[in-house]
Formats: C-alpha cells, structure tokens, sequence
C-alpha cells in the first residue's frame, strides 16, 4: 500500500498535507458542523484512476475544526494554504461572519491536528458580509518572482483577498509573524476604488506558489449569467479561469495578473498586422481568422497626449467610469481597441478598450470591458456587462 501526504481540494479550499493528512471540507449539509477532518489517502495495487477505489478513512481525532458556538455553522468555511511560523506552528485561516461582519478567524497548530482558535482574527471587518475562500501570501515589493506562503522577509507586503459579494476584494497589509498581527494598509471597502482581482464574473479564487518556475499562480470560478433552464439545456454550467500569474506593481498599490506562459503552447494559426494606422471612428477588420478563442497580443503607439482627458478626482472607481463611459462615448484618447465575438453586422460584439487620462501630473490608463451589445439567451444576468481591469 502506497501512501500519499500530498492534497486535498475541496472548492477554493488547497493546503499542503503534513504526515500525510490534510484538511479536507465535507460539502453536505448533514456534516457542516464538524467539517474539517484529517483524510488518509492510500492507492491500491490496481489502476485506481479507473475507478472508485479511492478511499478516506476517518481518524478517531476527527473532527479537526468545528464552528465556534457565537458563528452559525452555515457560515464557516474555506480554510487557506496553512503557512509556518518560525516557532514551528502551523497556521490556517477560515473565512466566517459574526454580526453581519466578514472574518478571517486565526487557527494555529503543532502537529496539523490539534488547532487552537487564537484570541482575536487575523482581521474582520464591519463593512462587508460573509467572507468566503480566504486566501492570505507574500508578494515581493522589488520584483516579479512569487513567494511561498510562508516566507517572512524584508521587501515583502501580505495580501488578505476575500470572496464576498460576488466578486473577489484584496487587501495589503503588514503582517507580524510573532504577533499575528495584520496591519492593513486600506482596508475592504475602504477606497471607492476598492481592489478586486477581476471586475468580471471571477468569484472564490484559490493562488498557489509554483516553487519551480519562482511564481504565483492565480485561478477562479467564473459563474454563468444564463438562467438555470438554459444551464440544464446546454449541458454544463461555469468554467474555470484562465491560470494568471500574479505580482506586486512597480508603484506597489495593486497587483498585476497576466497569462501564465504555458498557455501560448495552445497557439496555432497566427496572423500578424504591424505598422497600421487606426482613423478615429473607423474600424480595422483584422481578416485570416476566425476561431472562438483567439490570443491576442496588442500593441498601441499614441501621440501628443498633452490634450488627453483629465480624470476626475469625484470617479475613481474604475467600474463606474466603465459605465460612464462605454464604447460609444468618445473621447480625446479613447475609445481604441478590439471588437471581439462580433456579428457580421456587428449588432452583437463586445468591446474590450482603453482611455487614456491625465491625472496628478501623470498618466492613467483604463481598460474596459462593455457586453451591452451581447445579445446571448433571453435570460441573462447582466450584472457585469460594463465590468473593468482597472488603471495601469
């Protein structure tokens, strides 16, 4: 019998197995009041992976972690990447609500068996709800390169997202290992600009460090805008994002995503345009391809940008001036971009596009994504059709 001490997943749930054993996450309703519970994975001579050979036995210290008596059951879940101190204790977070208010409840451990709830949250907060998937890492304030979990160096700030809301929200902050101590910078919801890691339908995200390409890896859930009838129609329902890696930005106050690298392995057929020069108001029909999914790498060269709009200092949240501003408001620097799943009338596309402002004696750049002119089915959530990356 062959052991294994490696993962367990269970939704945005991901932790790192210790004296083979993880945290493991029963979704039914009849177990949620002792969720967490130690699995045991072994592989039988056979070739499991055809069948249901895989099997959990429970070990008699389960369960792991119950909901404290103050937090209701229903809202306790999605423990994180556990991390170790330098006193040699495990530590995990769980995303819960008291009182209406979102937290991140602190447990620690020596031998990732026994947990003890710690005095007080890594942090709360009174102006969201019920936080969800918890995830809580380092990020390098001098370069792109990813950090374990657990690294605690100079040059390093530490990231609390939360999934609440519908979207996922982040945070930095100074973190204290021998305190455990979290000191954020902005808290949620703060900023009207509020951080989110996708202004799209991107919800219960889980990162991960990939020791060894040195970098941190980003993937979530995208939920479906169709109804539950149509869901049933076609068969399936929402997919899996895009895997991102993510770093600090050179001025420190977001973070960066971009496409992990192994995704151009997928590329075809490629055509290439270069030296074009794009009218106001006209369109540039880019011919030779057609596909469902194309990988688009854009560049834009613009010119005289002294007359460039001033941005104000009453909108700063990028979603709203998305909206404000859809594809069909002109500006001096904007709207320029693409055209993407478009009819041949173009009644029906998407249009993803920048606008470039002045503010505080530099620039901005603002990326948006405007799905008002996606038809799709009848029935369709269009709660995110002017949704935004964000300024760069």
């Amino acid at each position: 019998m062959q052991f294994f001490g490696f993962l367990v997943f269970s939704l945005c749930s991901l932790l790192i197995g210790l004296h083979f054993t993880a945290l493991r996450n029963h979704g039914a309703l009849s177990e949620v009041l002792q969720p967490y519970r130690t699995a045991f994975h072994f592989q039988p001579s056979k070739n499991w992976m055809n069948g249901m050979q895989l099997l959990y036995p429970n070990a008699s210290h389960n369960p792991l972690l119950s909901p404290p008596e103050e937090i209701d059951a229903m809202s306790y879940r999605d423990p994180s990447t556990a991390w170790i101190g330098s006193d040699g204790e495990w530590r995990v977070v769980i995303g819960s609500e008291l009182d209406h208010h979102g937290l991140a409840i602190l447990y620690k451990s020596k031998d990732f068996r026994r947990w003890v709830r710690t005095s007080t949250p890594l942090h709360s907060s009174n102006k969201t709800v019920m936080w969800e998937c918890p995830d809580f890492y380092p990020v390098s304030t001098n370069g792109k390169n990813g950090l374990d979990t657990s690294v605690i160096q100079k040059n390093i700030k530490h990231v609390l997202k939360a999934s609440f809301d519908s979207h996922d929200y982040y945070i930095f902050g100074k973190y204290d290992p021998k305190s455990d101590k979290y000191d954020v910078d902005i808290d949620f919801m703060d900023s009207r600009g509020s951080l989110r890691y996708d202004y799209g339908r991107f919800y219960a995200s889980k990162s991960f460090y990939d020791g060894d390409k040195k970098r941190r890896v980003l993937w979530s859930w995208i939920y479906e805008g169709d109804s539950e009838p149509d869901d049933k129609k076609k068969g399936w329902s929402g997919l899996q994002s895009i895997p991102r890696s993510i770093w600090l930005s050179e001025n420190g106050d977001q973070l960066v995503q971009w496409p992990v690298k192994e995704l151009e392995k997928l590329r075809k057929r490629k055509v290439h345009y270069e030296n074009k020069e794009l009218k106001g108001g006209l369109l540039f029909q880019i011919s030779g391809i057609k596909a469902s999914q194309a990988d688009v790498e854009i560049t834009f060269s613009l010119s005289n940008l002294n007359d460039a709009e001033v941005l104000s200092s009453e909108v700063v949240d990028p979603q709203i001036l998305c909206t404000q501003k859809n594809a069909s408001v002109s500006g001096s620097h904007g709207p320029f971009g693409l055209l993407v799943l478009a009819s041949n009338d173009l009644t029906e596309h998407t249009a993803v596009f920048f606008r470039v402002f002045r503010s505080a004696g530099s620039f901005r750049v603002l990326m948006c994504s405007d799905q008002t002119r996606r038809v799709g089915l009848v029935k369709m959530d269009r709660s995110d059709q002017n949704g935004s990356i964000g300024f760069g």
